[in-house]
């Protein structure tokens, strides 16, 4: 019998690219094209001071205000030199690269006081975590295109302690900002940053289209509160590849809308690729949902590393949430120290308020999860469907789930699904059958 190091090391190497094969990965990214911009200016010509105590805000939206209205064929790139650029939030325009250098910092101010509130998103209905608006994001583009965030891994830091304590004690008056929000906006590139201390989510492009998410490091505490990495939300022609993630909450999440707002807007998400992606976090590594209502479908989500986390993949969804999930594709993926692998769920997920329709049930059907291997998972997984809507087409095969003190974890618990399995371990539930009684799965697994 192979030593378990040894196994772990040939498995491994079946999940990962060959060496050989590194200079040709497979990216989506090229649905972005990255322009390139002959006009350059500096933050410090329109009087940045990068020493951490002056307030930039002024020379942002100065310099921003200079690329919008004099415009240059191509567009301009803003370069953020080394230093430590305070500024409270401000606004991206169109045709321009956002570029910061290496030790180049962009620190948000801390506290409310100052800090513009916005209607909330019309798929939601209401702020996130409190009725009424929402705080805007630090760094917001709203109706813009052909927009890059990148440079030599300069950091944007939201100094988020702040808005945690609010929500901690219960004092916050609007939903917190997101550190960097695009909204009904097309051909987006981040890139080759780091984005410290969100106050909330991280990136969030919603009602968005060919957006690029790529070489990019998240990171805040692990009991930072909703600080998610990457939440792609009724958007299209998303990819997110490369990139590291240690956050308070889900790595990466897909949604589309909550509840009857949600089905009201009707915007789905779809085409999304996560690729790539590894880091640690106590909730999920790669979500759907539960904010589902306007739809999510085509999803693949390949080659994945997770350490210590809550849930490996966690596809999540209500009842009032209507909407559907379909076609999600997850393989190649390593996990170690899980307290669960996998989690399908239709009863995850607060409502909006009181006016949810409970009729609205979500169709979750055709999800193909393969090529799993899990050390020190606490228990494999679970499947919850719903009575009147149940999930079908569960597919699952190559999946294999240790626990911490014996090779075989908790066993799975499953209810209201359908599908099939093939090599589980351990073996899933009786309602996953061989793959030779579900035509659904065969050409899946």
């Amino acid at each position: 019998m192979l030593p378990f190091s040894l196994f772990i090391f040939i498995h491994l190497a079946t999940l990962l690219p060959s060496p050989f094969a590194i200079a040709q990965l497979t990216t989506c990214s090229g649905i972005v094209p990255m322009n390139y911009r002959n006009d350059k200016i500096s933050i410090t010509d329109f009087g940045g001071i990068g020493d951490g105590r002056t307030l930039n805000t002024k020379a942002f939206r100065a310099a921003i205000y200079r690329i919008q209205h004099l415009k240059r064929r191509g567009g301009t790139l803003l370069y953020i030199p080394p230093g430590v650029y305070l500024t409270e939030s401000f606004n991206l325009t169109s045709h321009m690269t956002l570029y910061l250098a290496k030790d180049a910092v962009i620190k948000a101010v801390q506290g409310s006081s100052n800090w513009p509130v916005v209607a909330p998103l019309p798929s939601y209905g209401r702020g996130r975590e409190r009725p009424g608006g929402r705080y805007v994001s630090f760094i917001h583009g709203d109706g813009v295109h052909d927009v890059v965030i990148t440079g030599e891994n300069g950091t944007i830091d939201g100094q988020g302690d702040a808005w945690w304590n609010m929500w901690r004690t219960g004092t916050l008056k609007f939903t917190r900002p997101n550190l960097v929000e695009f909204i009904n906006s097309y051909d987006i590139i981040i890139s080759n940053v780091r984005f410290l201390n969100s106050p909330f989510w991280n990136i969030h492009p919603v009602y968005c289209s060919n957006v690029v998410v790529r070489y990019v490091t998240i990171l805040a505490p692990r009991d930072s509160p909703n600080t998610d990495g990457i939440d792609p939300d009724s958007s299209n022609n998303v990819c997110i590849e490369d990139s590291y993630i240690s956050t308070g909450d889900d790595l990466v999440a897909v949604k589309s809308g909550w509840d009857e707002y949600g089905i009201a807007y009707g915007r789905s998400s779809y085409d999304i690729t996560i690729r790539r992606v590894s880091g640690s976090s106590p909730f999920a590594g790669v979500a759907v949902g539960s904010e589902t209502s306007g739809g999510v479908a085509n999803v693949l989500a390949e080659h994945l590393n997770f350490y210590d986390m809550g849930i490996g993949i966690n596809i999540k969804t209500n009842i009032g949430r209507g909407g559907f999930i379909k076609n999600i594709t997850v393989s190649n993926v390593y996990m170690e120290r899980s307290r669960k692998g996998l989690k399908i769920a239709g009863d995850t997920g607060d409502h909006p308020d009181d006016k949810f329709d409970p009729n609205a049930l979500p169709i979750v059907k055709d999800i193909t999860i393969k090529n799993v291997w899990g050390v020190n998972v606490q228990q494999a997984g679970s499947i919850y469907g719903l009575r009147n809507s149940p999930f079908t087409g569960i597919c699952l095969s190559n999946i294999h789930l240790r626990g911490a003190t014996r090779p075989r974890s908790v066993p799975w618990t499953c209810s209201y699904v359908s599908g099939a399995a093939l090599l589980v371990s351990p073996w899933p539930c009786s309602a996953l059958t061989s793959t030779q009684q579900d035509g659904s799965c065969s050409a899946n697994l």
